[in-house]
């Protein structure tokens, strides 16, 4: 990005005035923006439903990635825990930290893909703030949804017996980024380009999640790697799972990446920024699950089965012999 001419730098709230304020032009939530917070009511017999995620750039988007897509992802990273709570979306909160310097023409194309993706998600903003500061660019969404009292999915819940479930494709953020970085150069440029699409832009599975209440006993979305979500979903429901590798769905540019390099594997299931929904169903599920999956237009996979604690987490093959997996997952810390 290069500096703005001191013209082209509107001060704070003319900027919300141009930005932000048309966002939260539908969402009487928001009280046009000009008072110190929103105000909402939620629907009557449901429960309120809060998420946060922070986007920085360097570590959550590279610097050069389009300003639509990085306010896109912003949102939809966040309305993917929604979806795997089973919750219906309402609004969300914004604070962004814009990088001293940061052009003008650059934070309008932030506010169109917001726009953008609040026609398709049925959501407004509510509120926020905005600064600016000498580091690196950081963006934080509070995304708040209901669901019916008592219906929301949560980590713990899943028992021994219960299969495991996944949506859409897994490991293609994770691929993509390193075509971003500029690897996997012997792939064909549709998949390449596939491959970083899926990384600059999840799809949240907002309707299929709100359809999973009542069939699946724990979920949450695959933020850090199938795997280390898989383990936090255990560790919270108080189980061991397998997991049959060869079942981890993939997309036509991942199994083409995985055709040249079978190491990939690793990626597909430790690799983060899937932002699928991965949950336990007891038995007998299945007929509803492949209703979800027709009705919502969603993919939906068994990949495993919840086990007794004792057993531990176990990654294995087609025949049942045990996979060795180096990458589990992300860490921050």
């Amino acid at each position: 990005m290069t500096p703005p001419d001191k013209a082209d730098a509107p001060d704070e709230f003319e900027l919300i005035a141009e930005l932000f304020a048309p966002l939260a032009a539908s969402a009487p939530e928001a009280l046009a923006l000009k008072d110190d917070a929103a105000l909402y009511a939620p629907t009557p017999g449901c429960e309120t439903v809060l998420t946060v995620d922070a986007m920085v750039e360097g570590v959550h988007f590279l610097s050069d990635d389009p300003a639509e897509s990085v306010a896109r992802k912003l949102l939809r990273v966040n309305l993917s825990d929604l979806a795997a709570k089973g919750a219906t979306p309402r609004g969300y909160l914004l604070v962004t930290a814009w990088r001293d310097g940061t052009p003008l023409a650059w934070m309008r194309d932030f506010a169109r893909g917001l726009a953008a993706d609040q026609k398709i998600f049925g959501i407004a903003l509510w509120g926020g703030d905005t600064v600016r500061m000498p580091g690196p660019a950081s963006f934080t969404l509070t995304a708040i949804g209901e669901v019916p009292a008592g219906q929301m999915l949560r980590r713990g819940g899943a028992s021994a017996g219960d299969g495991l479930y996944v949506t859409g494709a897994l490991g293609d953020a994770a691929l993509g980024l390193m075509v971003l970085q500029g690897g996997l150069e012997e792939l064909g440029a549709t998949h390449r380009d596939d491959l970083a699409g899926r990384y600059r832009l999840p799809e949240p599975r907002v309707a299929a999640g709100m359809r999973l209440r009542g069939i699946a006993s724990a979920a949450l979305d695959v933020s850090d790697g199938l795997m280390a979500d898989l383990g936090h979903l255990c560790a919270v429901s108080g189980v061991g799972a397998r997991i049959e590798i060869d079942r981890l769905p993939l997309s036509e540019a991942g199994r083409a990446a995985l055709a040249l390099d079978k190491g990939l594997i690793e990626a597909v299931a430790g690799g983060g920024d899937d932002y699928e929904i991965l949950f336990a169903a007891p038995p007998g599920s299945d007929a509803g699950i492949a209703r979800v999956a027709a009705e919502t237009g969603t993919p939906i996979v068994r990949i495993g089965t919840v086990l007794p604690v004792a057993d531990g987490i176990n990654p294995v093959d087609g025949a049942g012999r045990p996979v060795a997996l180096k990458h589990l997952g992300y860490r921050h810390f």
